[in-house]
């Protein structure tokens, strides 16, 4: 939410962004809204599942490793390289097992 209400505050002019009721009210507005979407999207939750098992474990998992894999290039000890591709490797089948299970239980579900 941080990041939205920040984008909003850059919008707007200085004198009502920088005010602390304005950073109260932009903020419950958006936790307000993001549970009426909650609560009129009847899947919500499974959306949710399926987004976190496919871009969380990407971001969090996949992706580091990676780019520590880029960076360090030949400098990367064998064993630091194996560790690293049994990350991805592990995020991999993680993201392709949550993914499966989010679709096959929206499948279900509707």
């Amino acid at each position: 939410m941080n990041p939205l209400a920040r984008s909003i505050e850059e919008l707007l002019p200085v004198r009502i962004s920088s005010s602390f009721w304005f950073y109260i009210l932009l903020r419950t507005a958006l936790v307000v809204s993001t549970v009426c979407v909650a609560f009129i999207l009847p899947f919500f939750g499974l959306v949710m599942a399926l987004i976190g098992s496919l871009l969380s474990i990407l971001v969090a998992v996949i992706m580091p490793a990676l780019c520590f894999m880029k960076i360090l290039g030949n400098k990367a000890t064998k064993t630091q390289m194996i560790v690293s591709t049994s990350i991805v490797a592990l995020g991999i089948v993680s993201a392709v097992l949550g993914t499966y299970s989010s679709l096959s239980e929206i499948a279900r579900e509707y």
